[in-house]
């Protein structure tokens, strides 16, 4: 089975699509500044839950975010999960630089 991935930025997701098949397997919705992306929500299709369509879609989303130089921002559970079972990708998480406080 081969996982192909692509940016959507119309639609503002990537796309995963498996074998070449038109039908979208799932998708990674982000929000993209100049400098950050939040991923803010990874859906699979049931039939190809397992099938590593999700680590594609977070693998290539955070290679090309890193190839931008683009901070990124997990709020999605899948998202921040991949993350910090991949410390590959950690330096890439946003820190906030505000010093205020309550």
């Amino acid at each position: 089975m081969t996982v192909e991935v692509i940016d959507a930025p119309e639609a503002k997701r990537y796309e995963a699509r498996v074998d070449g098949a038109s039908k979208v397997a799932g998708v990674a919705q982000y929000i993209r500044t100049t400098e950050l992306v939040a991923f803010v929500h990874t859906e699979v299709e049931v039939e190809y839950e397992g099938a590593g369509v999700g680590s594609a879609l977070a693998r290539t989303a955070l290679d090309e975010a890193r190839a931008a130089n683009l901070r990124v921002l997990a709020t999605c559970p899948f998202f921040a999960g991949y993350i910090n079972r991949h410390p590959e990708y950690q330096d890439l998480l946003y820190q906030s630089r505000s010093r205020v406080s309550d």
